[in-house]
């Protein structure tokens, strides 16, 4: 296997491959996920819930961040590594350069960043500074009070006309793959053939580029609660390396997700 790079997420967008994209806070985990074929592993500041037991993603810091991207890059071989900035790490572009540059000295190839329009300059210069970028539009965790709970986002039509622009945006201002959490599965895919970059879906329904898991919950241990979009692929086989390869296999056939797993 190759490395994977932009370029090559960007080729199987072109050549309408699905890929998958997982969690991962350890090296160990790290290390499976990359051996199952994993394509993008992604530390996320998802790991305040499932790893710290926290109510929401807030409290996480750009050194709890760049901890775990190093343990994973360590365990890394061939996936593609992102890492989310967080909460508050990004709010002007001085902040941004300095926590961005933390986490890619760290391991990671790219940061994620959570928001609509109003990104397009960050995302300009952290560019122009070789830091490629994920934006990430949707359900957007830190905004989590602003929205009164984690809710779907894009039903109303109002709603769904600012992220169809504010991807646009993001695309023409550099950001070279696109995130989106918990939309209609039709407003996902029209944001997808709309946009040349790859885009990743989770709770977006099928037609996204790719799709992402938080790994607990693609093994059924979360803390809290199993959101509707996701699904338990430990259940249906005899090992985590059986249930990731199930994970890819059915992101890749267009398997999962289904409309159990969508949202309309």
């Amino acid at each position: 296997m190759k490395p994977i790079t932009i370029s090559s997420l960007q080729a199987m967008k072109s050549e309408g491959k699905k890929f998958a994209c997982l969690t991962a806070y350890d090296a160990s985990f790290a290390k499976l996920f990359d051996q199952q074929g994993i394509d993008v592993l992604l530390i996320g500041d998802s790991l305040g819930m499932v790893l710290k037991g926290q109510k929401d993603t807030l409290a996480v810091t750009t050194d709890e961040i760049a901890y775990h991207v190093a343990s994973v890059a360590a365990g890394t071989e061939n996936a593609f590594i992102m890492a989310d900035m967080p909460f508050m790490s990004y709010a002007t572009i001085e902040d941004a350069f300095v926590n961005a540059k933390k986490l890619m000295a760290a391991g990671a190839s790219m940061v994620k960043l959570e928001g609509g329009e109003w990104l397009s300059e960050t995302i300009n210069e952290l560019l122009q500074r070789g830091i490629p970028v994920c934006a990430h539009v949707g359900l957007t965790p830190q905004m989590v009070h602003v929205f009164g709970g984690f809710k779907v986002q894009g039903r109303q039509q109002s709603q769904a006309d600012k992220i169809v622009k504010s991807a646009l945006s993001l695309e023409a201002a550099g950001a070279q793959i696109l995130l989106m959490e918990c939309v209609p599965e039709s407003l996902a895919q029209k944001v997808t053939e709309s946009l040349e970059i790859p885009t990743i879906g989770i709770g977006a329904g099928k037609h996204t580029d790719g799709q992402i898991l938080v790994m607990h919950d693609l093994m059924g241990v979360s803390a809290n609660y199993m959101p509707k979009f996701t699904k338990n692929f430990l259940a249906e086989t005899n090992s985590i390396a059986e249930a990731v390869q199930k994970y890819k296999d059915d992101v890749a056939s267009g398997t999962f997700p289904d409309k159990e797993h969508s949202f309309s």
